[in-house]
């Protein structure tokens, strides 16, 4: 039986410049930082360092190469945040693209643009 999601798997074009957005610019924490010594290397990042979910950032180009069956888009993930107002105003301070911050019924949502513009969404939760 499943009880949690883990982990997610994220396929970048590059894997330094991501950690970069998502740690630097989103806040999210680096966990962990891992290399196989045979070109395989996963970063780990999560909103906080006691998140029960995180994100692997993975190389997509060796990826592909390696298990040409997968799927490598970009899952559809949704964010939650307590101040909605503050996180889209850092983020477009910040030169994030952002979208427009719009009522949905289960509460004010907006989208953003990562640094290779896969786009994720995030809802006011509080």
């Amino acid at each position: 039986m499943i009880k949690q999601v883990g982990q997610i798997m994220l396929y970048v074009n590059n894997q330094d410049d991501s950690m970069k957005f998502w740690t630097e610019v989103v806040g999210f924490h680096l966990i962990s930082e891992e290399n196989n010594g045979q070109g395989m290397r996963w970063i780990e990042i999560a909103p906080t360092k006691e998140a029960e979910t995180s994100i692997i950032l993975h190389n997509k180009k060796l990826i592909a190469e390696m298990q040409p069956e997968l799927n490598l888009d970009t899952p559809s993930l949704m964010f939650f945040s307590d101040d909605l107002d503050r996180l889209y105003q850092e983020l477009s301070s910040k030169g994030v693209t952002v979208g427009e911050i719009i009522a949905m019924p289960g509460g004010r949502v907006f989208n953003f643009a990562d640094n290779e513009e896969r786009y994720f969404a995030v809802m006011e939760k509080r």
